[in-house]
């Protein structure tokens, strides 16, 4: 299909896109690497008035180490979160999930900021951002917000941006030795969304599992954490049926969605199953 009239803007640097973006008023719509937003404006399921292309903004690229955290910059793509040599060293969890996103291709377009801004439950990268307490950092005329990951989720395809303002990055804490990851999902073909996902973090101490921090994709209207779980597994020994009966409660306090891909019911079994074999993949890794 066609897309319905826009006009189109394409700033060369951020405080230029922050102005843009201002100027053009509510109905705009940033465009970062377009996997989510063009087949969106295709099928006429979005309508902007100005359609804001911050791909030439170089400020947004890029990984840079800032002590505690990694700095990753909203238009670094998923090929680049794959490969780089500061991610996989303090952030692994996120190139491995990044490694899963679609395919090659979209890869290669597809960015950190804009799947995140998307705010699809479906989306991978949603879901390690609650796990691992990201922080969205934003720019507007008025201020630059820092946005905690549990905070930035409202509700499906909704976050706490505003209209006037641009996700510039993410700030991702570092997690230190002795974590281990995986990320795990159930999905129909590669270029399709998850039906569920689990990411999970682990911290390993004398053979247990100290702490471990889980989120849940697809399983709510917004990335949620496995908090029972968590809790469940917290000094357990790292044993399949210690793992299966912590798991047991991977769908408490989630609300999953009814498609024509899976029934509530279904998700809920699949959540289970998903964060079993996803911490004990991470606990023996």
């Amino acid at each position: 299909m066609i897309p319905a009239r826009f006009d189109y803007a394409q700033p060369t640097s951020l405080p230029q896109a922050v102005s843009v973006l201002s100027d053009a008023g509510e109905d705009a719509k940033v465009l970062a690497g377009g996997q989510s937003l063009l087949p969106l404006l295709r099928m006429r399921l979005a309508y902007p008035s100005v359609l804001v292309d911050v791909g030439c903004v170089s400020e947004l690229r890029g990984v840079r180490d800032e002590g505690d955290h990694l700095f990753v910059g909203a238009m670094t793509t998923q090929h680049d979160l794959v490969r780089d040599p500061l991610i996989r060293e303090h952030c692994p969890l996120v190139s491995l999930t990044a490694a899963t996103v679609a395919d090659p291709a979209v890869r290669h377009r597809g960015t950190i900021g804009g799947s995140l801004a998307h705010a699809d439950p479906a989306g991978d990268l949603p879901s390690v951002a609650v796990a691992l307490d990201m922080v969205f950092v934003t720019r507007s005329p008025r201020e630059e917000r820092r946005i905690a990951a549990a905070d930035f989720f409202l509700d499906y395809l909704e976050s706490a941006l505003e209209t006037d303002e641009i996700l510039v990055g993410l700030e991702i804490p570092k997690l230190g030795p002795g974590w281990t990851y995986h990320y795990e999902k159930f999905h129909r073909t590669a270029q399709a969304w998850a039906i569920v996902g689990a990411a999970v973090a682990v911290r390993r101490a004398d053979g247990h599992i100290a702490e471990a921090r889980i989120g849940l994709t697809n399983m709510a209207p917004v990335p949620v954490r496995a908090s029972s779980v968590e809790a469940a597994v917290a000094g357990a020994a790292i044993d399949d049926d210690v793992l299966r009966r912590a798991c047991a409660t991977a769908d408490e306090g989630t609300s999953p969605a009814s498609d024509l891909h899976a029934t509530p019911e279904y998700r809920r079994h699949l959540a289970r199953v998903l964060t079993r074999r996803a911490l004990a993949t991470a606990a023996r890794a």
